[in-house]
């Protein structure tokens, strides 16, 4: 993106783990690993076991021969124990050595030679036998490890490189029964050299440049002939979807010193099949099932999958079997979705994806990991939720891509998926021009093109996977382009190829369709309707108002007193946990435009509310911009991706929920965008329309636009009866507010609501808006903003009377899920209405009880009017407590009532 950010051994296809550690990576807390007593390792063909953790130490305080140190009964008092996917920082934070990197500026205290050496990883596995072949099969090393098995070295460092590489060592002639170990001698990372991972400007780097083994190293064993690469191709018949063809592919290896011949038969559903064939010593075969010789391959009225809100996420499952003379060599299992995916160029040169024939509006999010690559299924699945609640379809992963499970749940959930390579280090080092990241030498070519290999077999079955980006803010040459679509064409790669997430072409793939044109710093809510620059035409592959200041709760819980002092006071202070990148590291653009528009802050509460209700209506407006627009005749809106949805730290930017999963303005603005159904006003030309986000169209409906002062008095009213609106995204403008109103304050509210035909209300939009608009200078546009030169005037809000809410709360918390409802009502006796009104489920000590899935929040409500919430969370995550809601507002006194 235009960011200008800062920032051998048999090498085999595989289907292999995990970006992360298995040391606790949520936000509540993290511990060490239990000692390594040895994994041990199951004797059946077929199986794959993993290493269940490692103990791990510097080579500074080890000086004994690698020949000793991977040996079986070596001695490691004093090292570190840590789970089977661990950097070398994770581990040491898990074992107390250093403090919580998350909060204020511990992480400055870690001193990074540390890293600058090798590192030991020692790992123990007992076999009960050797009659089955074994293999060491893992990628994930970064960035490039020694490998030694019971004193043997068995790979170097040389052939062991890269992030992504996969690396299956035959190591049967080195293992006996009994104990074994293997040991991994770990190089420093630098991702300007390496091809492995950064964080270019998302948050300060980990001192130890997440050096380690970040996926499951598995021991597998077998007979004489090996079964790899096994996967299904998909041809679904579109736009009909009555019919389906499955192709099985799988390579039959023969890894014994004679001929052998072996029978390979498998199963999908009720269809079985099966081929026999001979194989010479160490030769390599591909076997095949087609619907030309196995006819139940051939589906009438197949399964389709589809991304959550359009249908369902049916998956179906490979089973395969290689056998010797009636006895079993080795098994292979692989999950798989019917589905298509195209994506072509539309008129105006936008990509436009298209879902088993169906147009389809991406609306994503950027991806984190955890800054030290830690893994949590619980905490990862947490976040994927959130996307469904946040109406979302789609998750980018630019770089940093995350292990099977997470793929896994992707399917299950039906959320997309948008992989790619990263940019600002080694991976566009050759391309990247004055960007950071180092030249290629002729030993990167390989190893880029093994990782795409790699990758592309791994995600090739997830139906969740609907593009892999070959490049990020760079497209690649044409050497390294068509190293990586050489390799993608091997694994049978299924959906679109993108040549980058910028406006940059490649030379075979040319256009990418997509834009990278920013913003990433504050603009006015207004910017996102003009189709230019970042606003919504065409397919913004990462863009917002970047900063997204975090709940009052969370704030103290991650920065120091004084810390949070500057915090509201300074705008021209740097700000650890914004960004390493001189461009981000104030918050003085976001600042000033709080203070122009809002009225300066009085105090570190007064800073945090007037935040959260500016990223309420900022990212309500991005989200509302590109779907009003997706089904434009000229220059539609085809994807847009928030930069970025989560943060992979406690971060002050570029977040829809914070690091502890809680929400605040960002998250609710893109809830509410994000409605099925939903009546929205637009900032361009004032109009009122309701956009359909099903696939079912809707009549009959009624739209509601009312205008009022602050003070409650209401200065327009308008209703509009027997709206209709198509579905797939489709919008109906129901009425276009006056531009001018007798005695509108400067600073005024507009109330949407939107009933279906039984009078139903579906959909409730309230707006703050100024008589005088915020001004773009669209001629000083730079790569990360458009200046703006003169505020909307939102101050009226500040002098909004003061409204009583009243609040009564349930539970229901006697299954493993818990459910609050929440009653709130304006009390008020005059006019005001009730701006903003939050609700917190809390616990006795007043901490935010999290993840919560709310049913609505952050709500207007007028005198007298009364709306009931839901919340909806884990019975475990009230640890006891009874939970209590605490309800606030701008212009509600805050109170917190109990919920038993």
């Amino acid at each position: 993106m235009n960011r200008h950010r800062l920032a051998t051994a048999a090498v085999v296809l595989g289907l292999l783990g995990s970006l992360t550690t298995s040391a606790w990576a949520g936000p509540h807390a993290h511990r060490a690993a239990p000692p390594d007593r040895g994994t041990r390792v199951s004797s059946a063909p077929g199986s794959s076991t993993a290493l269940a953790g490692y103990t791990i130490q510097s080579t500074a305080k080890v000086s004994d021969p690698p020949a000793e140190i991977s040996s079986p009964g070596y001695p490691t008092a004093g090292w570190y124990p840590t789970g089977s996917r661990s950097t070398v920082l994770a581990a040491l934070l898990a074992n107390g050595v250093y403090a919580d990197p998350f909060h204020s500026t511990n992480q400055q205290k870690i001193p990074k030679a540390d890293f600058q050496v090798p590192w030991w990883y020692r790992s123990d596995f007992t076999v009960a036998d050797t009659s089955e072949r074994t293999y060491l099969d893992f990628s994930g090393v970064i960035s490039a490890a020694d490998v030694y098995v019971n004193g043997d070295r068995v790979a170097t460092a040389k052939d062991v490189t890269g992030a992504y590489t996969h690396h299956e060592l035959d190591v049967t002639s080195l293992v006996h029964a009994g104990s074994n170990t293997v040991a991994f001698r770990i190089q420093p990372n630098d991702p300007d050299k390496n091809l492995t991972m950064g964080w270019i400007d998302w948050l300060q780097p980990p001192p130890d440049e997440n050096m380690g083994i970040v996926r499951d190293v598995l021991v597998r064993r077998g007979g004489p002939i090996a079964l790899r690469d096994a996967h299904v191709v998909t041809r679904l018949d579109v736009p009909s979807l009555a019919s389906a063809d499955l192709t099985v592919k799988a390579q039959a290896r023969n890894d014994s010193g004679a001929p052998a011949t072996t029978t390979v038969s498998g199963s999908i559903g009720t269809t079985t099949f099966e081929k026999t064939l001979t194989l010479a010593a160490h030769e390599t075969r591909t076997v095949s099932f087609a619907p030309s010789d196995v006819p139940g391959l051939h589906l009438t009225s197949p399964k389709v999958w589809w991304p959550a809100g359009m249908g369902g996420q049916p998956l179906y499952e490979l089973k395969l079997t290689a056998s010797v003379s009636g006895t079993v060599s080795d098994t292979a299992q692989q999950t798989f979705g019917i589905r298509d995916v195209q994506a072509p160029l539309n008129s105006d040169g936008a990509r436009q994806y298209r879902f088993n024939g169906r147009r389809l509006l991406v609306k994503g999010g950027g991806w984190s990991p955890d800054e030290f690559l830690r893994w949590d299924r619980t905490y990862v699945e947490d976040r994927l939720k959130y996307a469904l609640d946040l109406g979302l379809n789609t998750i980018r992963l630019e770089g940093h891509l995350e292990p099977d499970e997470f793929f896994d749940l992707a399917d299950r959930y039906g959320i997309l998926t948008l992989p790619g390579w990263e940019c600002c280090d080694k991976w566009e080092g050759q391309v990247n021009g004055g960007e950071s990241g180092d030249k290629w030498t002729a030993a990167d070519y390989p190893v880029a093109k093994a990782s795409m290999a790699a990758e592309a077999a791994r995600l090739r079955d997830h139906p969740s996977v609907i593009s892999f980006l070959i490049g990020s803010d760079f497209a690649p040459d044409a050497t390294i382009e068509k190293n990586y679509l050489d390799a993608l064409e091997a694994a049978d790669w299924p959906v679109p190829v993108v040549a980058a997430a910028s406006a940059n072409s490649s030379p075979q793939l040319g256009s990418s369709g997509m834009k990278m044109t920013g913003p990433y710093d504050w603009i006015p809510p207004d910017y996102w309707y003009a189709k230019r620059e970042g606003g919504a035409t065409g397919f913004n592959s990462e863009t917002s108002a970047g900063p997204d200041i975090p709940t009052l709760d969370t704030l103290r819980r991650m920065m120091s007193p004084a810390e949070l002092d500057t915090l509201w006071k300074n705008p021209n202070a740097k700000q650890y946990h914004r960004s390493p990148s001189s461009t981000f590291g104030t918050l003085k653009l976001y600042d000033d435009a709080l203070t122009g528009r809002y009225g300066a802050p009085a105090s570190l509460a007064d800073y945090v509310r007037k935040a959260q209700l500016a990223q309420y209506e900022n990212v309500r407006a991005q989200f509302e911009a590109y779907e009003r627009n997706a089904t434009d005749s000229s220059k539609p809106s085809t994807g847009v991706v928030y930069w970025m949805f989560n943060s992979g730290w406690t971060s002050l930017h570029w977040q829809l929920m914070d690091r502890y999963l809680d929400q605040g303005g960002a998250y609710f603005g893109a809830r509410k965008a994000n409605e099925p159904l939903h009546v929205q006003y637009s900032y361009d030309d004032r109009s009122v329309v309701v956009v359909d986000n099903r696939h079912s169209a809707a009549s009959g409906l009624t739209v509601r636009a009312t205008l009022f002062n602050p003070d409650g008095t209401q200065k327009y009213d308008r209703t509009v009866t027997g709206v209709k609106v198509s579905g797939d995204g489709a919008h109906s403008t129901a009425l276009t507010l006056p531009a001018s109103l007798t005695g509108l304050a400067s600073t005024y509210l507009v109330r949407l609501t939107l009933s279906d035909s039984s009078g139903k209300e579906v959909s409730r939009n309230v707006y703050w808006l100024s008589t005088r608009p915020d001004t773009l200078d669209w001629s000083h546009t730079d790569w990360y903003y458009t200046p703006t030169t003169s505020y909307a005037d939102l101050k009226g809000l500040s002098a909004m009377a003061q409204v009583p809410v009243s609040a009564t709360a349930s539970t229901d918390a006697s299954g493993e899920t818990a459910t609050t409802t929440v009653t709130v009502r304006n009390t008020g006796s005059g006019k005001t209405p009730a701006l903003f009104t939050d609700v917190h489920l809390v616990d006795a000590q007043g901490k935010p009880v999290l993840p919560v899935e709310w049913s609505d929040n952050e709500v207007g409500l007028w005198p007298g009017e009364t709306v009931t919430l839901t919340a909806t969370y884990r019975t475990a995550d009230l640890h006891g407590s009874v939970p209590r809601v605490r309800v606030s507002g701008w212009n509600t006194p805050e109170r917190t009532v109990p919920a038993a």
